[in-house]
């Protein structure tokens, strides 16, 4: 009885893993009208708040314009600290996102509630149709199709809500980004 509870205990320790080791979290990347806060430590007057420009840049003092989009923080904060080495000893930079303004994520079709949504974060597919109210009786739950522009070209990608629901191909709950639209037919 005792091996019985130890194999047990052993298969959910090994399954717990197994699904930490799958849900590996993206750093977040940056773009156009995110705010962020850059302070540079011990250096009053380089502590801003700044709105990403349309083009994905930013215009930091001693430094000039940056690009940030498609950037992480971690990237940014080294990348300004790399630059005003030329100016200060090394410089010790904080990047905060204080607002996410270029996670626009467009769900169109049969849901409740279409439209644009500016998620905070990052969403996957199921929680961008919970965003939507959900889908309408007559939606075509089966065909659901994520739409991307890669590198200027439109990709797609599908979502079949039912299995979904059955605990199947649990993999199609794709993580959605800037731009992403999810239509529901």
């Amino acid at each position: 009885m005792k091996y019985q509870y130890f194999l047990i205990f052993l298969m959910s320790v090994m399954y717990g893993n197994a699904v930490a080791a799958e849900k590996k979290v993206e750093p977040y990347l940056m773009g156009a009208e995110d705010v962020l806060e850059i302070s540079v430590w011990k250096e009053e007057g380089l502590e801003k708040e700044i709105l990403v420009r349309p083009d994905g840049a930013i215009s930091f003092p001693l430094v000039g314009d940056i690009i940030v989009e498609g950037k992480s923080v971690e990237q940014l904060r080294a990348e300004l600290e790399k630059k005003l080495g030329k100016f200060f000893t090394d410089p010790v930079v904080n990047v905060s996102v204080l607002e996410v303004g270029s996670n626009k994520i467009y769900v169109i079709g049969k849901v409740k509630n279409p439209g644009v949504f500016a998620a905070g974060s990052y969403l996957d597919i199921m929680q961008a149709l919970s965003l939507a109210g959900g889908m309408t009786p007559f939606a075509d739950t089966g065909k659901i199709k994520v739409f991307r522009r890669v590198k200027g070209k439109m990709k797609t990608a599908d979502f079949d809500y039912n299995a979904y629901l059955k605990g199947q191909r649990l993999s199609q709950n794709i993580m959605l980004i800037n731009g992403d639209i999810l239509a529901v037919p």
